[in-house]
């Protein structure tokens, strides 16, 4: 089968379009026949070598965390999957991924597929869907009449989060580029700040439940956000490079967020997308072999904002 890989850590031109084995899969396995995979910002630092310590991979490594496919074969104790069967998961950050015709994945991680999009499109959901949902609702504790401020809403994370934010009543603040601005607010959002030209703090004029930092900002700029905060609020970081501050004395709590596959919350965002509550965005579509081109864009920020879905089958 074909797959891209990379043996050892480096730039983009490290990643290999080349044959591999098919893999076969153990107990409370299954294999997965790829429709498609999808690139997230987390492959290239770890095609780097830059995430050995939190996210250890075995070389060569195939990319891909997010999978949307058909399962192929069964390991021994799974039951409640069929062969056929549509799924989309999140696969293990460590274990080879979806950037291949087939793929190995514990079948507790994955649920099935929403059936009112096309099977690749699927795979722009899992990982940036997660996300969003964890840092909103496990971390945020995000409920109907909050405010909550989204800084960096434009990629794939913010839309998401935008979506899901109004949909549970919550009023939505974002922040945006010029160019990525019409999208934030045809997802929902109240109110859109363009965080190129304006102070973010400075303008957000009401006190909000929840900030949620999608954006590599400097570390000062971060703090500037706690001012925006009402006591007893939160910030969610993702930017895990960069540890979230607290204001301990108005009780406002600063949260690293790591985000972890669920089948269960990927279920309901599914059903979500399956009502029409959620929409997936696919901003380019690009075949497998064009993987490194895609890292290769991602490292000089030519990627466009949204979600790159590469297709497999």
């Amino acid at each position: 089968m074909k797959a891209v890989r990379f043996h050892e850590y480096g730039g983009p031109e490290v990643l290999r379009y080349e044959d591999v084995e098919q893999p076969t899969p153990g107990a409370g396995q299954v294999r997965i026949r790829v429709a498609a995979t999808s690139f997230n910002g987390v492959d290239g630092n770890i095609r780097g070598g830059f995430m050995q310590g939190p996210i250890p991979v075995t070389l060569p490594h195939t990319p891909g965390l997010d999978v949307a496919g058909t399962v192929d074969a069964l390991g021994e104790g799974v039951a409640d999957l069929r062969i056929g069967e549509r799924v989309v998961g999140f696969l293990p950050m460590t274990e080879t991924g979806a950037a291949a015709e087939y793929v190995i994945a514990p079948a507790e991680i994955l649920t099935g597929a929403p059936r009112n999009i096309p099977l690749a499109d699927a795979a722009a959901l899992p990982l940036v869907g997660l996300t969003a949902w964890q840092a909103l609702f496990d971390h945020g504790n995000l409920t109907a009449g909050q405010r909550v401020l989204i800084n960096g809403a434009g990629g794939a994370v913010g839309g998401y989060a935008v979506q899901l934010a109004r949909e549970v009543g919550a009023q939505v603040i974002a922040t945006a580029s010029p160019r990525s601005a019409d999208r934030v607010k045809a997802a929902g959002a109240d109110e859109v700040i363009d965080h190129i030209s304006t102070d973010v703090a400075a303008a957000v004029t009401e006190p909000v439940d929840v900030v949620l930092n999608l954006a590599p900002v400097a570390p000062e700029q971060l703090t500037a956000l706690l001012s925006v905060i009402r006591p007893g609020g939160v910030l969610v970081n993702t930017t895990v490079w960069m540890p979230a501050p607290s204001d301990e004395g108005r009780g406002v709590r600063g949260i690293d967020l790591f985000v972890r596959s669920d089948a269960d919350q990927l279920a309901d965002l599914v059903a979500r997308v399956g009502t029409g509550e959620l929409r997936v965005e696919v901003a380019k579509r690009v075949p497998l072999a064009e993987l490194p081109a895609v890292h290769a864009d991602a490292a000089t920020g030519a990627l466009p904002s949204g979600k790159v879905v590469v297709d497999v089958a």
